[in-house]
Order: structure tokens, then C-alpha cells, then sequence
């Protein structure tokens, strides 16, 4: 149930022309109190919409990508419910007060959550919600709507699918792995090790030192982006492989991405196991970053996640 509900100023997101207003709302998971915002029309009249619970990259709070696209779906007619999850943002603590851990199965269960309370909603159609997860909660959203009786359709946008061959690719090899694999173990004994998210290219001791958007004031480094990163989740991030987990999923799925972005090859692999109904679009030349921000590639990924939502309309005849 939800603990508090109050409304706030008319929101616009970077990257969106339209205008939402919001409710800023709390629900709970395993004890803890997690926030969140419930995005509607301007000009909403207090009917039950479909609904998108919409989730973010690895590391991120809910007004940086989640916000953005959630504006642009309330441009399409959905209402849409952003949160940060246990340990990131302006949510509570993970079980021990563990904060910033990158966890695959804290994710999800929050995401799990996150739709049971988006159903108890008034301005919410309990029978048209939806899920759309982007790059590392692509995964995340996977596991919790497989399944999952409260959820008709699922979108991805620039997925980061991983397996074990592609994490050890990314992160130096089996040998890279087993060493990060050991510095989370050493930062899981200590209580955690807390380091910087982002830092400008080639900087030490952050986990991204590339600079782009999580480092640009303008972009990703809002003030409500923790920037922070416990090494502590390593292990549980780098054992998760949704690449090679497609038959879970029951539901009608529409994918977005780039060649040009991150690691998809992972898309492409869960897509050649995936059995079930699809939309699938690849955009030319479009980074993992410009998923994020970009206001016409927003626009054009929103359109296609919002075709695919709309197919599960009850027909009038």
C-alpha cells in the first residue's frame, strides 16, 4: 500500500516536449520504503489508463532516462510509473543498509513490486500495464513480468542482454572477471567499498572513466544522480546472464536498439531463442547514449514501444 501520495509541479523531462503531471508516491518492499512518480496527461480527467513501469540503465535514478521516456509515453495517451530502486536515489536502504548495490534480484523484486502497486491505482487500468526496461534493467524487467499475471506487454530499449561470453568480453576476460568476482567478495566482508559511478575518460578508480553522459552536467550528471557505485554487487552483476534465458518469456515483447550501441549482441541472441510475439526495430547508427537523451530518438522509440502497447487495447466490437 502506498504510504504517502502527493502531487507535484507539471513535469517536462530532457529530452521531451510534453508536459505530464505527476504524483510523487512511496510504496514498500521487503521493509523497505521505495519512491516513485506516477506521470499522467495534462489534461487527465481521472479515467484508468494503460500504464508503463518504466526503468532505467545500471547506476541510475528515476529522473534521468526513466523520466524522459515516461513523459514521452503520457505524450501517447499511457499514464507512466518511474521509481529508484532499494539503495539507489531517494529510496531506502537494501537489507544491512547496503546501498548502491547493482543487484540483478533486488532489481527485479522491486520491479515486481513496483507493478503490484501501479495495479492498486486509481488513475491506473489494472488490466493494461506494461513494462518497458532499458539498457541493464532490460533484464531486470524480463524476470519480472515473466509470469507475471499483472502484465500484458514487455518493451526493451537499447537492452544490455548479457551471457558469459559477452561479460568476460567486456570485462577482461575470464581471468578480469574472477578478479572483480574477488574485489566483491573482499567489499561484501568489509560492508561495502563505495566508489564513484562516473569520472571523465581515463580517470582512476571509477567504474565508468569514460565521461558522456552519466559525467555531463547537461546529460545524465543531474543533482539527484548518486554517482556512486558499491563494489560490493559486482559478483551478482557479473553472474547474470538474461542473454541466454529467452523461453521465460510469456509475453509479447518489442525491442529497440543499434548496432551501434551496447553489446548487441546479446539482443540478438535472446531474439534467436525468443519463441513468442515480436516488433523489433533496429535504428542505424544511434550510441548507447543517445538512447538516453536524444530527443528524436526518444520520440522514434517511444512511437514503436507505444504501437506495440496499444495492440493490447480490448477491442470495441
Amino acid at each position: 500500500m502506498p504510504t504517502s501520495d502527493s502531487p507535484s509541479p507539471n513535469a517536462m523531462a530532457r529530452g521531451s516536449g510534453t508536459k505530464a503531471n505527476t504524483h510523487s508516491v512511496t510504496f514498500e518492499n521487503t521493509g523497505s520504503r521505495l519512491t516513485g512518480t506516477l506521470y499522467l496527461p495534462a489534461n487527465h480527467d481521472g479515467a484508468p489508463l494503460p500504464t508503463v513501469v518504466v526503468t532505467g540503465a545500471w547506476t541510475a535514478v528515476e529522473e534521468q532516462m526513466p523520466a524522459n521516456y515516461a513523459c514521452a509515453l503520457v505524450g501517447h495517451g499511457f499514464a507512466a510509473f518511474t521509481f529508484d530502486f532499494r539503495g539507489w536515489g531517494k529510496s531506502g536502504d537494501l537489507p544491512g543498509g547496503v546501498r548502491y548495490v547493482e543487484s540483478p534480484k533486488a532489481k527485479t523484486s522491486d520491479i515486481q513490486k513496483a507493478f503490484e502497486f501501479a495495479a492498486t491505482r486509481p488513475e491506473v487500468d489494472a488490466t493494461q500495464l506494461f513494462g518497458l526496461g532499458i539498457c541493464a534493467s532490460a533484464g531486470y524487467m524480463i524476470d519480472a513480468v515473466a509470469g507475471n499475471p499483472l502484465v500484458e506487454r514487455v518493451a526493451l530499449i537499447a537492452p544490455w542482454l548479457q551471457n558469459r561470453e559477452l561479460v568476460e568480453t567486456v570485462y577482461g576476460g575470464a581471468e578480469g572477471v574472477a578478479a572483480l568476482i574477488s574485489v566483491s567478495r573482499a567489499a561484501e566482508a568489509a560492508g561495502g567499498q563505495i566508489i564513484s559511478a562516473a569520472g571523465p575518460e581515463g580517470a582512476e578508480g571509477a567504474l565508468m572513466p569514460i565521461g558522456g553522459y552519466y559525467f555531463e552536467p547537461a546529460r545524465g550528471a543531474i543533482p539527484q544522480y548518486d554517482n556512486k557505485w558499491n563494489n560490493a554487487g559486482w559478483e551478482g552483476w557479473l553472474t547474470y546472464y538474461p542473454a541466454d534465458n529467452p523461453d521465460r518469456l510469456d509475453k509479447p515483447l518489442a525491442l529497440v536498439h543499434s548496432e551501434a550501441a551496447a553489446i548487441p549482441q546479446g539482443a540478438h541472441r535472446f531474439l534467436d531463442g525468443f519463441r513468442g510475439e515480436r516488433s523489433v526495430e533496429w535504428f542505424d547508427d544511434v550510441d548507447q547514449f543517445a538512447f538516453y537523451d536524444t530527443p528524436d530518438i526518444i520520440s522514434r522509440a517511444t512511437a514503436f514501444v507505444a504501437a506495440h502497447f496499444n495492440a493490447a487495447a480490448p477491442s470495441d466490437g
